[in-house]
């Protein structure tokens, strides 16, 4: 009887092969990991598993049915799946150097990064894990090994050679068996490379994601529909794949169908920009849409703008608008196919007369922590201020999209949709195109200066040079000198002088410190010779407040004070064990800081995250 049975099933059997294993055609052997997405596995924001880990759902998706079932549309502007923020969490479910990953998928939006899945890092020459996806064209695979580039991480990505038809499912399958890679389209052997070998070389730390090309600095939501995705810790043989290919075949022969993602804000409306006469409004929707912007002086009566062409990022400038006036807005966009959608009505006050009182807040290095940003959004707003200064930092990496319009935009929007925000580069922002594409400022951007009521600014970008001869010297000597304002400030990210207790030398282990930014302290000159009042800054993710400091000490009057404001939300920081000799009052907490001027007075309060006042300045200037 056992003989019987063996001989039948050796008849089903073909010489397939995945390693030395002789499988059946139909199915081949279990995965290690397999995801399909439809209903069924998918229950809130939990992605449930078939084999494997669990993922967590990100952003809106929606369940599309065909003819065999269903697939789940990603697309918005969040979406994504994660299925664990550290790949070494995942243990035996990470394979470590032999294995084959398989996915049927569609791409609607093409993009130069595309991600199905991986775990990896691709940070110039830091290069480590494995991920599946496409580019503009195609589809590709890339691999970092233990053996390659003498295990430094470099990874290698091939390119199929079909290029893919937009809205149309494929079968897609990256091979590695530690000595060479394979990318396969429908059956097809479409890449091969022998760059990699050994076993896979992972990040120390780094988020296995589903649907998005997404490493530490990077989100790239995928835009398409995903089938399923399975994970074995073999590599196939082509045979395998093709007869994997074969089975579901009618699924490539579906027709392409590009389905629209749910058309909404990616980022709510907020302003940039205002002077007496008139603000910029801005605002991010998740696919080209033309626009209308609604003005008026009261709810009931607002009078609608349409904006000429199709954007994603809409800005829209109002002028020829009344000084120190309250106004009511809303913005209207709409897509190609008819969707439209509104924001809620919100207001905005343009900028006072020059002798009009005014305040303003200062909150700086809100970077990675939405939760305490938003709190001193709502806690800034609560105080009503006619505009935000932001000392930099706004996000912990400005080339990812995702900490713009996952973290900033949202955490900020109880203030900035209502008051406009003057923003100078961080560190953080890393230059990104993302910056100059949210931002709205008089060029070159990177540096400005604006005029509010009897005060000016001077924003300036300290990443770049600022020593003597610089270009940014050059115009802020110009800008100080033709300056005839009662009151002058400065903003930039780094500070020319700070007690932190390591960034500028390691005060617990020497006594050794610049205390401060030395590249920021060769504009110290300017300021004092031009009569700066007061220069805020941020880097330092601590509070601190300089007595006057003139030619190298400590004044009473009649010198600049410096202000560190970097308690935004970023982790924070601690003074050192020693006291400079400028230093007035320092703080370990995060905070915000209120500024109001009334003619030659003006008042200083700094705010915990708790709304406690725990310092205050008055200046009084003849």
């Amino acid at each position: 009887m056992r003989k019987e049975r063996a001989n039948s099933l050796m008849a089903l059997l073909i010489a397939v092969g995945i390693g030395n294993a002789v499988v059946m055609a139909h199915e081949g052997p279990d995965p290690v990991v397999h995801w399909i997405f439809d209903q069924k596995h998918i229950q809130g924001k939990v992605l449930h598993a078939r084999l494997g880990p669990d993922g967590t759902m990100n952003g809106r998706i929606q369940v599309i049915r065909d003819t065999f079932g269903e697939t789940v549309l990603f697309g918005g502007p969040n979406s994504g799946c994660t299925v664990a923020e550290g790949s070494r969490r995942l243990g035996a479910f990470v394979p470590e150097k032999e294995f084959t990953v398989s996915a049927w998928f569609s791409v609607d939006v093409s993009q130069r990064w595309g991600g199905i899945v991986g775990v990896f890092q691709d940070n110039g020459d830091a290069e480590s894990g494995w991920v599946l996806g496409y580019n503009h064209d195609t589809f590709t695979f890339g691999l970092a090994s233990q053996g390659a580039n003498d295990g430094n991480g470099e990874m290698t990505y091939l390119s199929a050679k079909t290029r893919y038809q937009k809205g149309r499912l494929y079968h897609v399958v990256g091979v590695y068996d530690g000595t060479k890679m394979q990318l396969y389209v429908n059956g097809k052997l479409e890449g091969l490379s022998r760059e990699q070998s050994g076993s896979v070389l992972y990040p120390s730390n780094a988020p296995w994601t589903i649907a998005a090309y997404h490493d530490d600095n990077e989100y790239y939501p995928h835009q398409g529909r995903l089938r399923d995705i399975r994970i074995y810790h073999l590599a196939a043989k082509q045979a395998w794949v093709e007869q994997a290919f074969a089975h579901h075949r009618e699924l490539a022969e579906l027709p392409a169908e590009v389905a629209l993602a749910p058309f909404d804000f990616t980022v709510k409306p907020y302003l940039q920009y205002v002077t007496k006469n008139g603000i910029t409004v801005m605002w991010e929707t998740s696919r080209l849409a033309t626009s209308k912007l609604w003005l008026g002086d009261s709810r009931e009566h607002l009078s609608g703008k349409a904006i000429s062409g199709e954007h994603q990022i809409h800005e829209v400038r109002i002028d020829r608008l009344d000084s120190d006036t309250q106004y009511f807005y809303q913005v209207e966009s709409t897509d190609a196919g008819g969707k439209q959608i509104r924001s809620e009505i919100s207001t905005f006050q343009t900028a006072v007369e020059d002798e009009t009182p005014f305040a303003f807040a200062v909150i700086s290095d809100t970077q990675g922590n939405p939760s305490v940003a938003g709190k001193l959004a709502k806690l800034s707003w609560s105080h009503r201020p006619h505009f935000l200064v932001h000392p930099g930092d706004l996000v912990s990496t400005g080339t990812n999209r995702q900490h713009w319009v996952q973290q900033f935009f949202p955490s900020m929007q109880p203030l900035i949709s209502r008051v406009a925000f003057f923003p100078v580069l961080g560190n953080h922002e890393q230059n990104a195109d993302a910056y100059y594409h949210y931002m709205s400022l008089p060029d070159p951007e990177y540096y400005y200066s604006f005029r509010y009521g009897n005060a000016d600014f001077f924003m300036i970008d300290t990443n770049q040079k600022v020593g003597p001869g610089s270009e940014q010297f050059q115009w802020l000597e110009q800008s100080l000198r033709q300056s005839t304002s009662r009151w002058r400030f400065v903003c930039h990210h780094h500070p020319p002088f700070s007690s932190d207790e390591n960034d500028y030398g390691d005060l617990w282990k020497t006594r050794q410190s610049t205390r401060g930014d030395l590249r920021a302290r060769q504009l110290v000159p300017l300021y004092e010779r031009y009569e700066v009042d007061v220069v805020w800054n941020g880097h330092i993710h601590s509070y601190e407040r300089t007595w006057p400091v003139r030619d190298g000490r400590a004044v009473e009057t009649g010198a600049p004070l410096y202000m560190i404001t970097g308690g935004g939300g970023g982790s924070l920081e601690t003074p050192g064990p020693f006291r400079p000799f400028f230093q007035n009052n320092v703080r370990r907490g995060h905070h915000a800081v209120m500024v109001y001027v009334n003619g030659g007075t003006l008042e200083l309060k700094a705010f915990s995250l708790e709304g406690q006042l725990f310092d205050s300045l008055k200046l009084i200037k003849k």
